[in-house]
């Protein structure tokens, strides 16, 4: 569970996140900021528990995807995005435009729930019981939150301008530095969803 939690967690980006909604920070207060990330955490946990329950069922019976097809897919889109964070950094992300209530929704999808959170969920719900999926998915969404608030409660302190911008630019550099992480995972998940093809194919 902890692997699980470590993956998604690296795959969800925290840094990328803070350095994303960083227009969003500086446009609401600290009360109306937390709210909108709140209900945006609440919002992806929904949506992970949905696929955490079902998944399976909804890529087999509704979709008649096999899943080893959507790990492929979305294997490349995680790798594109570690390619945008580390050749473009923060500069990969477009700003947030819309009123408050949108904001959720917006982060939410597709900065936070995308393919390849939804992959790790359904994965998850294949190796993992099911109460230790559900309590996975709220600790990585817990420290996703308090990661957010805590790097933005120590950027609002810090009274020189210098300093700020020093911090943002070590924030850029673990965006760009946790992109390698994010390419070999969405490469590891190709290379699964493949095999598992190749071999599903062989056994036929």
């Amino acid at each position: 569970m902890i692997a699980a939690i470590v993956g998604f967690l690296v795959m969800l980006n925290p840094f990328a996140l803070f350095l994303y909604l960083k227009p969003v920070m500086h446009d609401l207060s600290d009360t109306d900021f937390r709210s909108v990330f709140l209900k945006a955490s609440i919002i992806s946990f929904s949506i992970f528990l949905v696929f955490l329950l079902f998944g399976d069922v909804v890529f087999k019976k509704v979709f008649r995807i096999n899943f080893d097809s959507f790990r492929i897919f979305g294997g490349i889109v995680l790798f594109s995005f570690a390619y945008m964070f580390i050749v473009q950094g923060k500069k990969a992300f477009i700003q947030i435009k819309g009123d408050l209530h949108d904001l959720a929704s917006e982060i939410a999808l597709p900065f936070m729930v995308g393919a390849g959170t939804i992959s790790l969920t359904v994965l998850m719900s294949e190796q993992l019981e099911l109460w230790q999926g559900v309590l996975a998915l709220f600790l990585i969404m817990f420290i996703n939150f308090m990661v957010i608030m805590g790097l933005k409660q120590v950027r609002h302190q810090m009274e020189s301008k210098k300093v700020r911008v020093a911090f943002d630019k070590n924030m850029e550099l673990l965006l760009r530095i946790n992109g390698f992480f994010l390419g070999a995972i969405g490469i590891d998940m190709v290379v699964t969803g493949i095999s598992n093809l190749i071999m599903a194919h062989g056994q036929v």
